[in-house]
């Protein structure tokens, strides 16, 4: 088993090595350098999903939203509470499902808000609708492999 991680960054896309030992909420991107981890999902394009899902090495958390929607917006600040307590040992994203239409469309989103755990390139687990931050939080940890962070 490795001993980093691989971290993608939300703002430029490159692949950064966090040893597994170190504190990765003070981690800077090596060619932008903006903060691995802000404790704020970012709201990522499609060719940054492709990349924080099929070449880091964290669980990565998307939620799949629109503008739009009600239940997304009610849902949005339990979300970032959600990403203050699993950051940094899992990325979370969200995706704009209008923006990013070809994307949602390969993932079978039939309703908003789903959220889809990914590990290792493969969806673990998918769960639609809203829900609170440690509804979110819990139901992250019920899923994800022991020993991944």
């Amino acid at each position: 088993m490795s001993q980093e991680n691989l971290v993608v960054c939300t703002k430029c896309g490159v692949v950064n090595r966090v040893p597994r030992g170190r504190n990765g909420t003070d981690a800077k991107c090596g060619k932008c350098g903006a903060p691995l981890f802000s404790g704020l999902p970012q709201d990522i394009d499609g060719a940054n999903f492709d990349r924080q899902v099929g070449r880091g090495s964290l669980p990565v958390l998307v939620d799949i939203w629109a503008p739009w929607c009600g239940p997304c917006k009610m849902m949005a600040p339990a979300y970032e509470a959600a990403a203050k307590a699993l950051e940094p040992h899992v990325r979370l994203i969200k995706l704009n499902s209008d923006k990013e239409q070809a994307i949602a469309a390969r993932l079978s989103i039939r309703g908003i808000p789903t959220m889809i755990l990914f590990h290792r390139q493969k969806e673990i687990a998918r769960i639609s609708g809203a829900m609170s931050a440690s509804q979110i939080v819990g139901w992250v940890r019920e899923h994800i492999p022991t020993g991944t962070s």
